[in-house]
């Protein structure tokens, strides 16, 4: 009596320890929050997509007795699991937790690279080296054949130590790039005049000219036009692109003054042979959809109040009110 009780307890058990689908392994990261008990779990479980049955799961665990040593944590899960491996697995080992790492709107590739060297997630100029060779990555978009700055989208990542390697972190800023830009305003860049790579150094310069985010338009439809007219640009943030130290003023007058140094946009023609840095959303929004106006030239008051102005003279003038030299 004891055996065939034994028996069909045993059936009923197997019964509700089933898989969701076999055949799906797709996985979910699912999280168990401190101070929870298996029974508590069914719910989420099914919240997540991990199962179907969630009183199944709960029933599962009464008649097994099982899941009294599940720990707090994230872990790996798939629906190809029954009940018992599901449990087995928030009995075993949690996966690492992610870390927050932020890259800044307008950083170039010397900030990003000494930031992933100083948080540990990479050794010097590995992060440089990476980018340098873009031929190794994949993007819907053309990519530059020197190097990815500008390319290299400004966000917040989280990050595994366990599976970090560098060019997957370079390829997912492409991936974002893609996907919070490109693939939003892929037919307004396919039917504009200029070309993504030429958007995306407008983008850069007006990431690091213009700081408040509403006024970019105008700051770009004045740009674009002093370059379709073959006016010099006159941008100093580019004059400071190869600088060690970004406001190192000494060696940023002595950029000013190179009329050799091809970033210089008061002495030579055209954009810069690169992006200088890496812009947000908005100034590649603003690259892309410039405001068309009457002015030609603009300066900052203290405030960072744009003060544009329609000719040099009306410049000048504005240059000695403002006091801005």
């Amino acid at each position: 009596m004891f055996w065939t009780m034994l028996f069909a307890c045993d059936m009923v058990i197997a019964q509700y320890n089933v898989a969701a689908d076999p055949s799906d392994t797709t996985e979910f990261i699912f999280t168990v929050p401190q101070g929870s008990n298996a029974r508590t779990l069914g719910g989420p479980l099914k919240e997540s997509g991990v199962i179907d049955d969630d009183d199944g799961f709960v029933t599962y665990i009464k008649l097994s007795k099982e899941g009294g040593c599940i720990k707090a944590g994230r872990f790996s899960l798939n629906r190809s699991m029954t009940p018992q491996e599901i449990l087995k697995t928030l009995c075993g080992k949690a996966l690492a937790e992610d870390k927050k790492f932020t890259v800044l709107e307008g950083w170039r590739i010397k900030e990003i690279d000494d930031a992933l060297t100083k948080e540990g997630w990479t050794k010097k100029g590995e992060y440089r080296a990476a980018v340098e060779n873009p031929s190794v990555f994949s993007a819907d978009f053309p990519l530059p054949e020197d190097t990815l700055e500008g390319y290299l989208y400004p966000e917040t990542y989280m990050l595994n130590l366990n599976n970090f390697t560098v060019q997957a972190f370079v390829q997912r800023q492409l991936d974002t790039l893609s996907k919070n830009f490109y693939q939003p305003n892929k037919k307004a860049i396919a039917s504009s005049k200029r070309s993504f790579h030429e958007i995306i150094i407008m983008a850069s310069m007006l990431e690091r000219e213009e700081p408040t985010p509403k006024q970019r338009p105008m700051v770009a439809g004045i740009i674009w036009k002093r370059l379709d007219n073959k006016w010099n640009l006159g941008i100093d943030a580019t004059s400071r692109y190869t600088l060690d130290v970004w406001n190192d003023r000494k060696a940023f007058i002595t950029k000013l003054n190179d009329p050799k140094d091809p970033y210089n946009t008061r002495k030579r023609p055209g954009l810069p042979p690169t992006p200088i840095g890496n812009g947000s959303t908005n100034a590649m929004e603003a690259a892309l959809n410039p405001t068309d106006s009457k002015y030609w030239y603009y300066l900052h008051d203290k405030d960072k109040i744009l003060r544009p102005s329609r000719n040099e003279r009306e410049h000048e003038r504005l240059r000695k009110k403002y006091n801005v030299y």
